[in-house]
């Protein structure tokens, strides 16, 4: 395996004289070590086999660092669209387990919820179960799980601010509820988004989803369909993703970040955020 450059990231300030950097170093046979700033380190012209890469990995992830490979220089300027997961990617809950807490089911709600997201239960299945235990919960709960408990991931807020004055269109798509995803469409000034409805009667949940369940190939055809209006093509999206439920819509991008993942997620992503904020991938651009 050949790369050019590997960018190391912390939220802290890395010292160039760690045990653990030198290590890495060596294990590098860099040209160059550049100091991006305090926090940011890159190890330019490097040539590697794919077993040293992951000796590296491993190396970083103990040290509580993240590791980006490139091949080649990325610029902001490549990209045109960043379509984003909702749940434990832009925000920090998994709404529906914070709506189950309402119900006091979060435990068996949020059991599926990660069985799913491991990949090891399909994803129209576990919404179907999960939403089912829902029935009778008074609506006025999402408001709650709204005002009360969601937040915006670490380094949301400054990403996002970096991509649109760049001049590039966001898209939320999630397997989570419009309830959510239109609030924080409004809130965030993001052009599109899609996720599930959620059946109302009476001011109650029915326990049901209305229409088609947003699952991993019904994500895949949002990020086609968005990038079709928009006259470009999904390799010039980034998609950012934490659970299996991504992974097809961050196949077909030109930049698949995983971001506080599971781990098949994790290996199959161009980038792994596992302690940086979201704003690290914009210390990937040149």
């Amino acid at each position: 395996m050949t790369t050019q450059q590997i960018i190391i990231q912390s939220l802290h300030q890395i010292d160039q004289h760690h045990p653990d950097f030198q290590q890495l170093v060596a294990l590098s046979q860099c040209d160059s070590v550049t100091q991006i700033n305090g926090q940011v380190l890159k190890l330019e012209g490097v040539t590697r086999s794919a077993e040293a890469l992951e000796q590296m990995q491993r190396v970083c992830f103990g040290a509580q660092w993240d590791l980006t490979a490139l091949s080649s220089p990325l610029s902001l300027s490549d990209f045109k669209l960043v379509a984003m997961d909702m749940d434990s990617t832009l925000i920090t809950i998994e709404c529906i387990d914070e709506i189950a807490d309402m119900q006091g089911l979060k435990p068996e709600v949020a059991e599926i919820t990660e069985a799913a997201m491991r990949g090891e239960l399909e994803f129209q299945e576990s919404l179907i179960r999960r939403v089912a235990l829902l029935k009778g919960l008074d609506a006025s709960a999402l408001e709650r799980v709204f005002e009360e408990r969601l937040e915006l991931s670490l380094g949301a807020a400054t990403m996002l601010k970096a991509v649109q004055a760049a001049g590039l269109k966001t898209l939320l798509v999630s397997g989570g509820f419009t309830f959510f995803t239109d609030r924080m469409k409004s809130m965030l000034n993001l052009d599109y988004s899609h996720s599930n409805v959620l059946e109302i009667e009476n001011g109650k949940l029915t326990g049901k989803v209305i229409g088609t369940i947003v699952d991993a190939t019904e994500k895949q055809r949002t990020v086609e369909r968005v990038c079709a209006e928009l006259g470009i093509s999904p390799r010039q999206a980034i998609v950012m993703g934490d659970g299996a439920n991504d992974l097809k819509m961050m196949q077909i991008s030109g930049l698949s970040v995983a971001f506080r993942a599971k781990p098949v997620v994790r290996a199959q992503a161009h980038v792994a955020l596992n302690f940086v904020g979201l704003d690290g991938v914009l210390n990937l651009m040149q």
